[in-house]
């Protein structure tokens, strides 16, 4: 498989969106949310970012950086040759490469979703960050982890409040099982973007589960607040993928600010 493959599906006609999934993952968390945007008259693009679902998986450390991540996206995206700027939809992850093309191509987006998005390294617990110091160790207990023990995380998660269908639990423990353990490196060296959040002008709407276990929910008001022309909402009694867990209440706040972009 050529490094520069990217598996991606479009759906729909009308004004672009781009769906970004996060760290892990793969474009089946956006199946609830295609749907809706397609009903509503818009063409939808969803991809696996390098490394996930059934895009490359370079077998090289090296290249699972940020940067190059994001280098990946944009050629993939550059190669669209959309008529229009696009709406940049992205989770987690996502929402960290979202903001780094708002930044470094403002012109060429119409406005950013950002759910649970990451953007600071604050934003992590000190578990977690302590697990980023070591990724060679997180990819050694991410090959030897059995697909039924991720199943079973799933169901004691705090998305257990609202909890996740036996489909969706079995779909995030298959995407997690097939991206490369060398996904664990992305996170190892990623610039804070605190200090450039100013500088993104275009309209966002920021969405998070208040009880995210990931990334401190107390982070994506400061979010909000940071961001010259963005509102937020948070989705109550969920974690850290409430599109995935409550698409019935994130679909709803994706698409009025949508239609009022207009």
């Amino acid at each position: 498989m050529e490094i520069n493959q990217v598996n991606y599906i479009v759906h729909g006609d009308g004004p672009p969106v781009i769906l970004i999934h996060g760290m892990a993952a793969s474009l089946c968390d956006w199946n609830e949310l295609i749907p809706e945007l397609v009903h509503h008259g818009y063409s939808t693009y969803a991809l696996d970012l390098l490394g996930h679902g059934d895009s490359a998986k370079p077998d090289d450390p090296g290249l699972y950086n940020v940067d190059f991540i994001y280098k990946h996206f944009l050629a993939w995206l550059d190669s669209l040759q959309l008529k229009e700027p696009p709406i940049l939809i992205g989770h987690s992850l996502g929402g960290y490469i979202s903001l780094m093309h708002a930044l470094h191509q403002p012109q060429a987006i119409r406005s950013l979703v950002l759910i649970d998005p990451y953007y600071e390294i604050k934003q992590v617990s000190s578990l977690i960050r302590l697990a980023q110091s070591q990724p060679s160790l997180g990819e050694k207990a991410i090959r030897i982890t059995p697909m039924w023990m991720i199943n079973l995380v799933l169901r004691w998660s705090p998305e257990s409040i609202a909890p996740f269908s036996e489909r969706k639990r079995q779909q995030i423990a298959i995407d997690y099982k097939r991206a490369s353990p060398h996904f664990v490196y992305i996170t190892r060296k990623i610039p804070d973007l605190t200090d450039s959040l100013k500088q993104v002008n275009v309209p966002a709407l920021v969405l998070w589960g208040d009880r995210d276990q990931t990334l401190h929910p107390a982070s994506f008001p400061r979010l909000v607040q940071a961001l010259p022309n963005a509102v937020g909402h948070p989705i109550p009694a969920t974690g850290h993928q409430p599109h995935v867990s409550k698409p019935h209440q994130v679909s709803p706040f994706i698409l009025e600010f949508i239609k009022n972009l207009s």
